[in-house]
């Protein structure tokens, strides 16, 4: 079935490889910019396991836990400032958004630490928020707690023998939301999985990713299991890990979700493609029928593109994808041997942060989405002097590794953000840990292209 997918997809691209040759730049305005500090904690439920009063404990090179002794968040060879582990919660990481139709947004903090191995005391929350754009402020309306009260999850989690079962980051990845009447939809890595929570955090549905008949696995997949033996074949799969879905998006109607991976799925070994590039599945979801439709898109990743940050729908056939490189930091600064470990550069600075405007319809279905224009979020116009950090002489820039959020405000205006991974990513300097910036920029032509 992989197989069959793979070369149709490949056909389609000869036949529509025209569609995604020329990518055009679009101008980006900033309007307005908040932040939130990186170190932003919250205290975890009254009735959660003490486990789950201080965080990051499991965070040191090898493992082990420390909690007499500190660890100091590095990016690379530079120290972020931080140490840990942490007093709370971190609010940090934020990995998706929706705006609602009274202005304020839904998102989520990412899973913990950035593995499943070091985030066992890593709470799994999402957050009400609002802008304050006058005062550059984020405003948290709200946390909710993820949980697993009713056993939903066919697997152990961390706190199994607890009567909240609060989920952590060893249990889910969670990094895609969409709010709905009673609840929210979640895209996680691990399964991948797609989750169904109530409005008070509860799971009520786990789904496993298929395309067609066939399984999307991550090694991280719960129910993947070495063999006993080293000498027997290690068990197969098909994702690679933290290669799950980045982004979910939703039909303006609620009838169809749409997960997008942020990894490639390998088929004999190798990865899919689109005229020589990467490319990544859109996986269509019926909410009503509870179930995967077998009908899926192809997103093809630019040249020097690594990964997708987020993805929402404009409306019916028409989507915005964050799509990154792996590098952080200014081009300015960068080191001259990008093998350095030297702590006064960027080893690997950021070269392609992008947005993207897709066009993704019936006749598509089974081949690529066609990649209309693009916002270069490394070069965003501040003429009128509206960041209050970053950027230089008359613009704004993003340069940090993890850009995981965006979604239309209005006809003329998005929102963006980016995910701090605190505290392991310094893009912004080369020695403070990433904050959380959210802005607001004017893209009304690109919104507009076709």
């Amino acid at each position: 079935m992989m197989r069959t997918l793979l070369l149709v997809a490949t056909a389609s691209a000869a036949l529509l490889s025209h569609a995604n040759a020329q990518e055009k730049a679009f101008p980006a305005k900033l309007e307005a910019h908040a932040v939130l500090p990186a170190a932003t904690f919250v205290e975890p439920p009254k009735d959660a396991p003490a486990s789950l009063a201080t965080s990051a404990k499991f965070t040191s090179s090898d493992y082990h836990r420390a909690e007499d002794t500190k660890v100091a968040g590095r990016d690379g060879a530079r120290a972020t400032g931080l140490d840990m582990p942490f007093d709370g919660q971190p609010i940090q990481g934020f990995s998706g958004i929706k705006k609602m139709d009274d202005g304020t947004f839904w998102s989520l903090s990412d899973n913990g630490f950035g593995s499943k191995i070091n985030s066992a005391d890593a709470a799994l929350m999402i957050h009400h928020l609002s802008f304050d754009w006058d005062a550059n402020k984020v405003n948290r309306l709200d946390t909710v707690f993820l949980s697993d009260p009713n056993e939903v999850a066919p697997f152990p989690i961390v706190n199994e023998g607890s009567q909240s079962r609060y989920l952590t980051g060893a249990d889910f990845d969670v990094e895609s939301i969409q709010p709905v009447d009673d609840g929210f939809w979640i895209g996680e890595e691990f399964g991948p999985y797609l989750l169904k929570f109530n409005q008070n955090g509860e799971l009520e549905t786990l789904v496993e990713t298929k395309i067609g008949d066939k399984p999307v696995t991550s090694p991280d997949n719960p129910f993947l299991r070495l063999p006993g033996n080293p000498a027997t074949e290690m068990p197969a799969f098909n994702l690679k890990r933290s290669g799950g879905y980045e982004g979910l998006a939703s039909a303006p109607d609620k009838s169809k979700l749409y997960g997008l991976l942020e990894g490639p799925i390998y088929v004999d070994g190798e990865v899919e493609k689109v005229d020589g590039h990467p490319a990544l599945r859109i996986i269509e979801f019926d909410v009503a029928k509870g179930a995967w439709t077998g009908r899926s898109w192809l997103y093809p990743l630019a040249e020097g593109g690594e990964a997708i940050g987020d993805f929402n729908m404009i409306d019916d056939t028409h989507g915005l994808v964050i799509e990154r490189d792996n590098g952080a930091g200014s081009a300015d600064e960068a080191c001259d041997d990008p093998k350095s470990t030297a702590t006064d550069c960027f080893a690997k600075p950021a070269r392609l942060k992008r947005i993207y405007k897709i066009e993704m319809t019936d006749e598509m279905e089974g081949g690529p989405v066609r990649k209309i224009g693009y916002i270069d979020l490394l070069k965003i116009d501040d003429t009128d002097g509206k960041k209050v950090q970053g950027g230089g002489e008359g613009y704004y820039d993003m340069p940090f590794v993890t850009i995981e959020d965006v979604d239309i405000v209005d006809p003329t205006h998005i929102v963006v953000g980016n995910d701090n991974n605190l505290p392991f990513s310094a893009g912004r300097s080369l020695d403070k840990a990433d904050d959380n910036e959210f802005v607001l920029l004017e893209v009304g032509d690109f919104l507009k292209a076709e």
